[in-house]
């Protein structure tokens, strides 16, 4: 059984995100999505709401679940025997910060874990969890970059 882990901070999920998680979970038997958790980093959701809200968006995929972490990746995936670590990537730029990772990680992972990449597709992007949270607290409109089954959520979260 082929096992990937796709990891993020998914503060709010996008589209993107669940664009990557469909298709990767299409390649491998099961698919982790793995939340980081990141005490430097002040969220809009707690962990476990957006826990939930992957849940929620994903369950239409059977091979899919969710998970979250912190610490180091390598240490997550050795523990959890991951085949794969799936990373999304939008522009030049986040290949060069993900293929350097990837080369630190592939000596930290063992028993041959890969590193592998899927591309946005284009309508995508543009796409990001930042400027999701950025344009939710001015106001702007968001529609089309997140699934409609959390954009009350982000809403309900800039107005407070």
């Amino acid at each position: 059984m082929r096992r990937a882990l796709f990891t993020g901070s998914f503060d709010p999920m996008t589209n993107g995100h669940l664009d990557i998680i469909t298709r990767a979970s299409g390649m491998f038997d099961e698919l982790v999505v793995g939340v980081i958790v990141n005490p430097a980093k002040k969220a809009m959701f707690t962990i476990e709401e957006r826990v939930e809200m992957i849940r929620e968006v994903t369950a239409h995929l059977p091979n899919v679940s969710v998970d979250c972490f912190e610490g180091l990746l390598a240490n997550y995936v050795n523990g959890k025997g991951f085949d794969a670590v799936v990373r999304g990537l939008r522009s030049a730029s986040d290949f060069d910060y993900e293929l350097t990772m990837a080369q630190i990680n592939s000596g930290l992972f063992k028993d041959g874990t890969e590193s592998i990449f899927l591309m946005t597709r284009p309508e995508h992007s543009y796409i990001s969890s930042s400027a999701v949270k950025q344009l939710a607290m001015l106001h702007g409109d968001f529609d089309g970059m997140v699934p409609p089954q959390i954009r009350d959520r982000i809403i309900e979260k800039s107005n407070q």
